[in-house]
């Protein structure tokens, strides 16, 4: 496994720096920061290291991005399961579903490219957090659920040299 990607932010922030290939990018984090006890719907970003597993994209946004990932477009019926007491917990689904989920086609384009990242999906743990990508921020980088965002051209960047295997690292404070 190679670590592309490290994310660093001071306790408590929202917004931290991501480095990936000898470059340092601004990046939004959960509204809750970065915390090593991640549950659903605390806001945090999780600590700790994850592969990333694929690349989603909004086809009618743009060409398929360029990478060595596997990626797939996001169709209008795609959503991810945020209930932990439903069978699919973390896990892609279609709309409509009957548990609570994230609707992945969004108007607001933070979707339009996505990156899942491999964090409580082997074993899926109940409650543990879903649903953490790295996505498209804010034009004013606020705070996300719990996910890293970029820039969309800085996003697209990373992604053209991510390889399967590659792992993103997030860091809480005073790590190393």
């Amino acid at each position: 496994m190679t670590v592309l990607i490290e994310v660093r932010a001071a306790r408590g922030q929202t917004q931290g720096a991501l480095t990936a290939g000898g470059r340092t990018y601004r990046c939004a984090l959960g509204a809750a920061g970065i915390r090593r006890d991640k549950r659903e719907g605390d806001k945090a970003t999780p600590a700790g290291t994850f592969p990333l597993r694929r690349v989603l994209y909004r086809p009618d946004r743009g060409d398929p991005p360029v990478t060595g990932l596997p990626a797939s477009g996001i169709g209008r019926h795609d959503g991810w399961c945020d209930d932990p007491a439903d069978p699919a917990y973390n896990r892609p689904v279609a709309l409509p579903y009957a548990a609570s989920c994230e609707t992945m086609w969004r108007d607001d384009r933070l979707y339009d490219v996505v990156v899942v990242l491999g964090h409580n999906d082997d074993p899926v743990v109940p409650g543990a957090g879903s649903a953490v990508f790295l996505h498209v921020a804010k034009p004013d980088f606020g705070p996300t659920e719990g996910c890293v965002a970029l820039a969309r051209e800085d996003l697209l960047e990373i992604v053209r040299r991510a390889r399967p295997g590659d792992e993103i690292r997030i860091a809480a404070e005073n790590e190393d």
